[in-house]
């Protein structure tokens, strides 16, 4: 397995620990995506992709993160979940995504991806830099390799663009003409979705 391509995504604020994003292809054919780049206490670090653990709600069994006071879905107050604790004590609060499972993996990974990360800021200090990770975050439609790029499409005309409805806010009802003059409103938030 080889890493084939790295790109990477330099953060703005360069006093911030988090110092940039990072993807990665194995073998051209398996990506893995928002790797971070860390900025730790002996030099950057690879931080793995990660999600937000989650507890269930007592109440309507929604799920919600760890460290929440209160349900998403219903509202209701939550008692503080104990989560589980690390090797060395810490809260666990995040799960990893996607990870290496030996320590040789690790370091190709750490090693690769800190390099490309040099490379990165040193162009950037380049008149006209552009950041190599910006045509990943424009959708979920990828080129294979050796394919022609796909064509742009094509601008919209002004005559085409239809003007929006003006947004109302909860504080305002809907007009009569939406909510059905003729039927009476027997229960809270009836007729907003009509």
């Amino acid at each position: 397995m080889e890493i084939t391509e790295v790109r990477i995504k330099l953060m703005d604020e360069p006093s911030e620990r988090l110092k940039a994003f990072c993807s990665i292809t194995f073998d051209d054919c398996f990506v893995v995506r928002d790797l971070k780049i860390i900025e730790g206490a002996n030099g950057p670090f690879v931080a793995m992709p990660s999600r937000k653990l989650t507890a269930h709600c007592p109440h309507c069994r929604c799920k919600n993160h760890l460290r929440a006071s209160h349900c998403n879905q219903c509202g209701a107050r939550l008692r503080e979940a104990q989560p589980a604790k690390d090797d060395e004590g810490r809260a666990k609060l995040y799960a990893d995504i996607a990870h290496p499972i030996n320590s040789a993996c690790r370091e190709m990974i750490q090693n690769r991806v800190i390099a490309a990360f040099e490379e990165e800021k040193a162009r950037a200090k380049l008149p006209g830099y552009v950041s190599s990770y910006d045509d990943f975050d424009g959708g979920d439609e990828y080129d294979l390799p050796g394919e022609k790029p796909s064509a742009a499409p094509p601008p919209v005309q002004p005559s085409q663009v239809q003007p929006a409805e003006k947004p109302r806010g909860p504080h305002r009802p809907p007009s009569r003409s939406h909510r059905g003059a003729d039927r009476p409103r027997t229960e809270f938030g009836a007729g907003i979705f009509e």
